[in-house]
């Protein structure tokens, strides 16, 4: 991926990783494990890299502007080879399958892709901005998909409208959010990244807005993803500072981890109100229990969320490879995997260069 101020971004080719160690040995059929014993079960898969906001934290105007050059057409997975990647991952355990982009919405006819995903039995699930649910939600739904997250920032007009800095008002997210419900897509979830003195005053608002609402708020610390968002460890607000904010307005109590290495914290309202979550990926890493693997856009494999480089995979689905050669692949790639950059977080490493979150989903 290139832009007018950053490097492409890094792909081991497959020529690279064959020359460098020895061929990967077929797969024994045992579900793989990372270096550390995590298991595989989630892949995020990248259907595009254009949005339509400008996110403060994702994809800020200075950098992703009218100049901004985007992967053309030929150089993206069709939805076939999307499917047939989607395919081998299931037949490996994978148990979800997460469409985000950029705005995954903007892939045009994405229901056919969901269609064929379906089938597969995983899990299927879609992030995204909310901009176009409401016109999309039914198709969705009827193609297959099973449930959707909104990134939702703030409810003020004004400061929603400033972070994804496209003028668009919060309304059109908030009806989409309850069409996509109506149509079946629920629970839905909410996201939430809070930015210090951008929208942690919306933090409360959030939360009282859809108590009761059987929808589920999640607040997500502010991280140092990709290298143009300016972050700053004194704009994380951290998760700990968001329960207490919230408990001090609607009293919370903590809830046990729906499975091994869900991402969110739970916690409930003790009027029974529903329930928040809260990602502290910066203050309270939670690497140890990561299952997830990243799709990009162009078919590379991205091991972690800040990851520096990717695996190519778009060369064996284009070369003629066989569905064992993928397998086989993708076994390897994760079999090496040692990811724990939240874990050892440090200044140094916040300053490396590292994949944007558009290019890979969050």
């Amino acid at each position: 991926m290139r832009t007018k101020d950053t490097k492409p971004q890094k792909v081991i080719p497959v020529r690279a990783l064959r020359a460098a160690a020895a061929p990967a040995p077929a797969w024994d059929g045992t579900a793989p494990r990372d270096t550390v014993g995590r298991p595989l079960r989630d892949l995020r898969i990248s259907v595009t890299d254009r949005c339509n906001f400008r996110c403060v934290y994702c994809m800020p105007r200075e950098v992703f502007d009218a100049e901004y050059k985007y992967l053309p057409h030929e150089a993206i997975l069709t939805f076939e080879e999307i499917a047939r990647v989607a395919r081998v991952f299931v037949g490996l355990g994978v148990k979800k399958l997460r469409l985000t982009g950029g705005e995954p919405l903007m892939r045009r006819h994405l229901d056919t892709l969901i269609a064929m995903l379906a089938p597969l039995g995983a899990e299927l699930t879609l992030t995204t901005n909310g901009s176009t649910l409401a016109r999309q939600a039914r198709a969705l739904k009827d193609a297959g998909l099973d449930r959707v997250t909104v990134s939702l920032d703030a409810l003020d007009d004004a400061t929603f409208r400033a972070m994804n800095d496209a003028d668009f008002p919060v309304a059109k997210v908030l009806e989409g959010i309850e069409i996509a419900a109506a149509a079946g897509l629920a629970p839905v979830k909410i996201n939430a990244v809070v930015k210090r003195g951008m929208n942690d005053r919306q933090i409360v608002d959030l939360a009282r807005h859809f108590r009761g609402s059987g929808h589920i708020v999640r607040f997500i610390e502010y991280m140092d993803v990709g290298s143009t968002n300016g972050w700053r460890m004194d704009d994380v607000v951290s998760s700990a500072e968001v329960v207490r904010r919230i408990g001090e307005h609607f009293p919370l109590e903590p809830v046990d981890p729906n499975h091994a290495g869900e991402v969110a914290e739970r916690w409930r309202y003790r009027d029974g109100a529903g329930e928040i979550g809260v990602i502290s990926s910066v203050t309270q890493a939670f690497c140890r229990d990561c299952s997830r693997i990243r799709l990009s856009t162009e078919g590379a494999l991205y091991t972690c969320l800040f990851a520096q480089t990717g695996h190519d995979l778009k060369a064996l689905l284009r070369g003629g490879a066989a569905d064992e050669a993928i397998r086989d692949r993708i076994v390897a790639v994760w079999r090496a995997r040692g990811d724990r950059y939240s874990e050892i977080r440090t200044a140094e490493t916040a300053r490396q260069r590292k994949v944007e979150m558009s290019y890979i989903g969050g």
